[in-house]
């Protein structure tokens, strides 16, 4: 009786037996496909990162040299300009030793003049007529000295307006 019982509790067992095993089976099958599915997205996920990555770093990359070509620009402007201010400045320093060389002379020529003078009178008429033309000359001399100082002016800081432009636009273009 006891190999009977042994032999209908194994009997009974069977689907038992059948069904862990099946449930066994199942759940080796759902961690595998689920174990393959986490991998595969894990890998999707890694190489979409990496390409982000590599993205990102051309455009770091990119930018630095963009901006780093905008800075030398930037300086060259800075040299072109004050290189157009001494070349201005020095015309201008010329000038005005120029005027002060002329009327020097004019002065010393008047002043014989006055001293060869035979009157009073003469002396007078000597001083008016190099009074006027001193006065003229000085209000050439003043308005040359100061377009020459605008166009100066103008000149030096072109090159800063052109280079302030197209950094403006340059920084301001991927905010757009």
């Amino acid at each position: 009786m006891t190999t009977k019982k042994t032999a209908s509790a194994q009997e009974a067992l069977k689907p038992v037996e059948a069904a862990v095993n099946s449930g066994k089976e199942t759940v080796e099958a759902v961690l595998k496909v689920s174990a393959d599915a986490a991998t595969k997205q894990y890998e999707q996920a890694f190489s979409m990162t990496k390409e982000q990555v590599e993205k990102s770093s051309n455009m770091a990359f990119k930018s630095y040299d963009e901006f780093s070509d905008l800075g030398k620009e930037n300086l060259n402007a800075v040299v072109t300009s004050g290189s157009t201010f001494a070349k201005g400045f020095e015309a201008i320093s010329k000038e005005m030793m120029s005027f002060t060389q002329s009327n020097m002379e004019a002065g010393l020529a008047m002043t014989k003049k006055m001293l060869g003078a035979k009157n009073l009178q003469e002396v007078t008429d000597l001083q008016g007529e190099y009074s006027r033309g001193q006065f003229d000359k000085f209000l050439a001399e003043t308005a040359k000295l100061s377009e020459m100082s605008m166009q100066t002016a103008n000149e030096t800081v072109a090159p800063l307006q052109t280079r302030a432009q197209a950094t403006i636009e340059k920084v301001m273009k991927p905010a757009a």
